[in-house]
């Protein structure tokens, strides 16, 4: 549907208004809301009743996440008959929170829709929004009866009789399916349903299955109030309000795969106005801003997270994430350092300052931050491969070799065959010189595991040229230039393999193709000595044998 506007006419508009328009479509393609909702409503106040327009503004309040502005305009779409299944979404959202389900209904009626799985479950919702506990069920029967609808009417009908307290029947519905698919918010409703009918163990056992012995936050903690023996209350769906949000975020979770990020964005967006305190549909919709770039709203998104909330350092770890991303490095280290005093037991969080400060140019700093972590991951988890793997590279900027090659082979022996690690551990190797052989099957696997990854198919035309098979070595990076084409580094490299044979034009070429992509500094200089020069001078000077094959060299 989003990208369906660009397919539309451009309104009739005045030049000025035109421009605004314009304005907004290009702000829209850069996934700049709020600028996009200034210039869609520039040009709507022009055309009040363009259907393009109306849309293009509609959308951008949604994605900001302002419901008020978003219906007043959803509502006059609806008054002129125009379609839209991002209206009447907004609509809906606006007369759940009103507690006015007769107006779901009247929408319906007129055939408003957004979806058949939405439309279906929105009605029991709306049924149990007006105290019709058989009309609701009754209607969570009609979409377990519909083809593909089955396991999501049988779930929102067991959330349903549990928020009014007929905990048996929940259960039963939840037991009745041995392919009971879980998610993870229907899983903690069937494990808080056991609690409520005193069945602890069973709850326990369930989650254990579900979620493993090391769980997140959130989990952890209901973890633990199982195994103290309390009756955890049911808090996955109590209300229809925040049934209706599960609806949406359901949808968004099937379809985040298939759409735009930001459509998917519109049905989170729905989730959270209808159950601000939903954490995992906050975390949802900040992750999605996050990957649209959407850096400050992403940050806005975060901190929505209380701080009593059990997945709070989880959203501080994505706050500090956006913060990073959004060039504000010294706010995001702060966020990291507030995070480690407040968990010091916590390993992710000293993880990822170490990711930080490594990438701030503070080896050092960094490589005790990792230390930390591993001082505190479990022997048998999961992430603590990568830990080493990081603290390897940053062993490898302090030019401490053998520390960093412990960490890289400790990292292997958890991950055996990570190309990520084989790749790194073996072109490190090449570029020292040392255990060639070793290398080489290093990176033939890693390329093997990735072959369309240039990096890695680099590395193993370099670690070819620094055993003198140069033929090869040309083939091998001619093959991750086209993987890779502005890189500057591969693209120096194959300057040298073309030296190597004798293709010294061809070289120069690939030089100057280099130099024009970007390298540090350090590369700079040599790729201008050895186009001045020529390479064999340049490993002279640097006390190396000089390549024979290519002329002119001399």
């Amino acid at each position: 549907m989003i990208a369906g506007l660009c397919a539309q006419a451009v309104p009739a508009l005045a030049q000025a208004e035109l421009g605004a328009y314009l304005a907004g479509r290009q702000a829209a393609g850069a996934n700049d809301f709020a600028q996009g909702a200034r210039y869609f409503g520039t040009a709507l106040r022009a055309d009040p009743g363009d259907p393009v327009l109306l849309e293009s503004t509609l959308t951008s309040f949604v994605a900001l996440g302002d419901f008020d502005k978003a219906e007043v305009i959803a509502r006059d779409m609806v008054r002129r008959g125009l379609p839209s299944q991002i209206a009447d979404l907004v609509v809906n959202v606006a007369d759940a929170k009103a507690g006015n389900w007769y107006g779901i209904f009247e929408s319906l009626e007129s055939g408003r829709s957004v979806g058949p799985l939405v439309d279906g479950l929105t009605q029991g919702w709306a049924h149990l929004g007006n105290g019709n506990i058989r009309r609701a069920l009754a209607q969570f029967d009609q979409v377990i009866e519909t083809d593909n609808m089955t396991t999501y009417g049988v779930t929102h009908k067991a959330y349903a009789l549990a928020s009014v307290g007929d905990f048996d029947g929940a259960e039963a519905l939840f037991s009745a399916r041995s392919d009971m698919q879980y998610s993870r918010k229907s899983a903690i409703a069937h494990i808080e349903i056991l609690s409520q009918l005193g069945r602890n163990p069973q709850a326990l056992a369930l989650l254990d299955d579900i979620f493993g012995r090391q769980p997140d936050a959130a989990v952890a903690a209901l973890r633990a109030a199982l195994v103290s023996g309390q009756a955890v209350p049911f808090a996955a769906v109590p209300t229809p309000q925040a049934g209706l949000a599960e609806v949406y975020i359901t949808v968004a979770g099937l379809i985040q795969t298939d759409t735009p990020d930001t459509f998917t964005l519109l049905f989170a967006r729905a989730a959270t106005a209808l159950a601000p305190e939903d954490t995992p549909a906050v975390l949802m919709t900040a992750g999605l801003l996050e990957d649209l770039g959407q850096y400050d709203l992403a940050n806005a998104a975060y901190t929505g997270v209380a701080r009593d909330d059990p997945a709070f350092a989880s959203a501080e770890l994505g706050r500090a994430d956006v913060l990073r991303a959004a060039g504000k490095r010294d706010a995001a280290l702060e966020v990291l350092e507030a995070l480690a005093r407040a968990y010091p037991d916590m390993p992710r969080v000293f993880a990822a300052k170490g990711n930080l400060l490594r990438e701030a140019g503070r080896p050092e700093d960094a490589k005790a931050a990792y230390t930390g972590a591993l001082s505190l991951y479990d022997d048998s988890a999961p992430a603590k491969w990568v830990v080493f793997y990081a603290r390897g590279i940053a062993n490898h900027q302090l030019d401490l070799w053998p520390e960093a090659e412990a960490d890289f082979r400790a990292a292997l022996a958890l991950q055996p065959g990570n190309p990520q690690v084989l790749n790194y551990l073996g072109y490190s190797l090449v570029e020292r010189g040392e255990k060639l052989d070793e290398a080489l099957a290093m990176i033939e696997r890693a390329v093997a595991a990735m072959p369309d990854n240039g990096a890695i198919v680099d590395s193993l035309g370099w670690v070819l040229f620094r055993l003198g098979q140069y033929d090869d070595a040309v083939e091998i990076l001619e093959r991750a230039t086209t993987l890779e084409a502005v890189d500057p580094v591969i693209n120096d490299h194959l300057g040298d393999a073309y030296w190597a044979v004798g293709r010294s034009i061809e070289a120069r070429f690939q030089w100057q193709r280099a130099l024009s992509f970007n390298p540090t500094e350090a590369d700079a200089q040599r790729i201008r000595d050895k186009l001045d020069r020529g390479l064999d001078l340049v490993l002279i000077d640097e006390g190396k044998d000089p390549i024979r094959l290519a002329r002119g060299n001399d």
